[in-house]
């Protein structure tokens, strides 16, 4: 006979095997320090024992952004770090790093395995979910922060993303605010919240201001939808790019990675009736920089590459989010809109199915206007706080609560 286990079940149960497992292994290890302890008649092996004293952990290579310039700040300062990482290919194994120690942890399930029973006093990370599922809080380390990954909100992450870490780093002030109403909600310990801005939009910003400006005849509009059932290209199919093409418009086209692995039959089926041609070109480069660089305007519905754009670009953007379904996210909780979505209505335009056959009126609509130019600004001072300085204040504080631990 064959039994069926369902993937939600399945999930659930492999968290309470990893759970079962961690705790297993952290009794024997505990056990084995004792031994130890006994062995050396009272003398603590204080070399194999002592806890790691900062690691940054990445779950994906393409979180490189946020914390390649804190690795480099770290670097700079000649401050010793760990950076662990379940990328194998992650380009940050491979930078002549003195005083950053990289590792590659492997892979998913495992990469939370090792993390379920490291010893450290702070760990650093954009990963939601911590005692949620697979990864958990191991008892030999004492902090947890998490730096927030992009310009957004705290409350697009789903159920309790953020609940159990000691720390959030914020990206605005608005931040504080849904951290804690999520707290009051949840009658969950106050969290240390700190505002030291986005150090990926810092990068971006230094890079965009050497960047050397070329000017082009042809408009070109890129396509950059997230995933998911919400998402633009679920929503719209082939038809957007349809009316895309007939726009006379240069088309780019950049799905979520994300799509190529839970959407991958969506992505072959489009892939292959809208080839790449003259005017349509489908970029899956690891780095957006240079495809965000090349565009004039930019077409998506609730990723956050749309606020990458238009702030450091200073660009208009046309979004599709009126639909976003809350439901899964923290965002469900709070009575308030995300200010993802109060936002977007005064940086673009919002597009609709039966606004599909006037997307080139709208497109040149959204080029020429002034409005969104002067709403961009204000954008910035809500959501990037401390431009150019995130990194710096990011070690900063990883320091300081680094020697407050120590005090205590």
């Amino acid at each position: 006979m064959i039994f069926y286990i369902d993937p939600g079940t399945g999930s659930m149960l492999f968290t309470i095997l990893i759970g079962v497992l961690s705790a297993g292994v952290y009794a024997i290890k505990n056990l084995i320090i004792k031994l130890r302890f006994s062995l050396s008649g009272g003398k603590a092996d204080t070399a194999k024992t002592s806890n790691i004293p900062l690691v940054i952990f990445s779950d994906d290579k393409r979180y490189d952004n946020v914390f390649e310039p804190i690795c480099d700040e770290f670097e700079k300062r000649k401050k010793d770090v760990v950076f662990m990482t379940a990328s194998q290919d992650d380009p940050l194994l491979q930078k002549p790093y003195e005083h950053v120690k990289t590792q590659f942890i492997g892979e998913g399930n495992r990469a939370f395995a090792k993390l379920n029973m490291l010893r450290a006093d702070i760990v650093l990370s954009t990963t939601p979910g911590l005692d949620v599922y697979q990864w958990k809080r191991s008892r030999e380390v004492k902090y947890y922060v998490h730096i927030v990954h992009q310009i957004s909100d705290v409350t697009i992450y789903h159920m309790f993303g953020i609940d159990y870490y000691d720390a959030i780093l914020a990206s605005g002030e608005y931040e504080i605010d849904q951290v804690r109403q999520l707290e009051t909600l949840r009658k969950l310990p106050k969290k240390e919240v700190v505002v030291v801005g986005q150090p990926y939009m810092d990068a971006l910003w230094a890079k965009k201001q050497a960047l050397k400006e070329t000017e082009s005849s042809e408009t070109t509009v890129l396509l950059a939808p997230s995933w998911g059932e919400s998402a633009m290209l679920k929503k719209f199919g082939g038809e957007i790019i349809e009316q895309l093409l007939k726009t006379g418009h240069h088309i780019i086209i950049r799905p979520h990675p994300q799509s190529f692995k839970s959407e991958a039959d969506l992505m072959e089926k489009l892939m292959k009736k809208y080839p790449e041609s003259e005017q349509l070109e489908w970029n899956r480069d690891t780095d957006n920089f240079d495809v965000l660089s090349r565009s004039d305007i930019l077409i998506s519905d609730f990723s956050a590459v749309m606020f990458d754009f238009t702030l450091i670009f200073d660009r208009p953007i046309i979004y599709s989010a009126s639909d976003f379904d809350k439901s899964p996210y923290d965002a469900y909780w709070l009575e308030e809109d995300p200010w993802t979505l109060r936002a977007l209505p005064k940086l673009g335009r919002e597009l609709k199915a039966e606004d599909l056959p006037k997307l080139k009126e709208i497109i040149d609509g959204c080029l020429t206007s002034e409005t969104f130019a002067e709403n961009r600004e204000t954008a910035r001072k809500e959501t990037w706080a401390h431009i150019g300085e995130s990194a710096k204040l990011t070690v900063d504080y990883l320091l300081k609560k680094q020697e407050e631990l120590h005090e205590q």
